[in-house]
Order: C-alpha cells, then sequence, then structure tokens
C-alpha cells in the first residue's frame, strides 16, 4: 500500500497513526501541498478531489478521504467494532469531526503554521467555532475513556489528530482537562510521543 500525504498534515497523520497501529506495511510518498502537488494531473488522476491523503492499494485502487480510509483500514480490527451501533456512533463522530471541528481548529493551525499568520490574524468566526467544538470534546468525554464503545476506535483517532495540536492554532486546552487526560491516554494507546504543549 502507498500513501501519499504531508506529514504536517493532521488528516494524514490519521492514516499513519491506523496503519502504524494495525502493523499494516505501506510506502508513504511526500506530496507538498504549499508546491500544488496535490493538483498535478497524475495526482489528480489517483484522486479527483485534489486532496491528501490518498492510500493506493497493491491493486492499483485508490481511496481518498481520511475518515473513510481509516475507516477502510480498521474493518475488522479492534478500532471498529462488529456491533451496527458502535459503529454508527463512530460514523456520527467522523462526521462531525470533518464538518464542525476540523474546519475551524485545523483552518486555524493551517493559517498559523502553513500561511505564518499570528494568533491575533485567526479569522474570528474559526476560532468561536473551535472554541465551541472543543468544549462539546470536553462534554462528551466526561465519565468516559473514549468518545465511541469502550475502547479505543477510529473516532479517538479522527478527533486526536487535530486536537492534539491544537495549540498550534491558537487554542488552550489547559481549560479542558477531560479532552487533555484523553490526548494522553490516546497517545499512549497508539504509541505516539506526545505531541507537546497544549496552550498557545
Amino acid at each position: 500500500m502507498k500513501i501519499y500525504g504531508d506529514r504536517n498534515s493532521g488528516n494524514c497523520q490519521k492514516v499513519s497513526i491506523t496503519a502504524d497501529f494495525l502493523k499494516i506495511p505501506y510506502r508513504w510518498i511526500d506530496i507538498d501541498i504549499m508546491k500544488a502537488e496535490s493538483r498535478t494531473n497524475a495526482f489528480l488522476q489517483k484522486s479527483p478531489m485534489g486532496q491528501v491523503p490518498v492510500i493506493e492499494l497493491d491493486d492499483g485502487r485508490c481511496l481518498a478521504q481520511s475518515n473513510a480510509i481509516i475507516r477502510y483500514l480498521a474493518n475488522g480490527s479492534s478500532l471498529l467494532p462488529d456491533d451496527p451501533f458502535t459503529q454508527a456512533k463512530i460514523d456520527e463522530l467522523l462526521f462531525w469531526e470533518q464538518y464542525s471541528h476540523e474546519p475551524y481548529v485545523a483552518t486555524s493551525r493551517y493559517h498559523m503554521v502553513y500561511l505564518g499568520r499570528s494568533k491575533d490574524e485567526r479569522e474570528p468566526m474559526r476560532v468561536e467555532r473551535g472554541e465551541k467544538a472543543l468544549d462539546l470534546m470536553e462534554q462528551l468525554i466526561k465519565g468516559r475513556m473514549w468518545f465511541a464503545g469502550d475502547a479505543l476506535s477510529v473516532a479517538d483517532i479522527a478527533l486526536l489528530a487535530y486536537t492534539r495540536l491544537a495549540h498550534e492554532g491558537g487554542f488552550d486546552l489547559t481549560t479542558r482537562p477531560r479532552v487533555m487526560a484523553w490526548i494522553m491516554r490516546a497517545e499512549m494507546a497508539l504509541g505516539l510521543p506526545p505531541a507537546g504543549k497544549h496552550e498557545e
């Protein structure tokens, strides 16, 4: 399997984290989004959406969109339980992450890390909605170890990728102790090094 991605992208990190945890062998192919390498004709033939990450299977089939990829990779593993309702709850969080979390937390990080903007130059609307998303996570994880079911799942990986990097987008997680404790649990369970400080 080949993974086409940008190592600094949380969406791409979701895929490598999942593959590494499940011990799925792969070859990483760097795609520099700042050099528009995801917009070349060769890349667009693999993924007409022109976004990373993309995986290419041994038989040549390609799959894009990070949450679709990690769900596919996790099929039949502990990261995606057999119970249909638990799977639906996982999907609920995967859809929410891409609609109500990633566009605000990740985009604020993109503006600061990739475009070099200051914390004060972030878009107020994205900051407000990012804060709301992180506040909701603090509520949802109350009394729980993991976000869906009783064990680590792809829902946790999807939410972890950009939440553990939220400080790079100017968000302060120290006011969300349950989220911080969950990040530490997930990083340990997945064998990841700590992402660093959680306040900007």
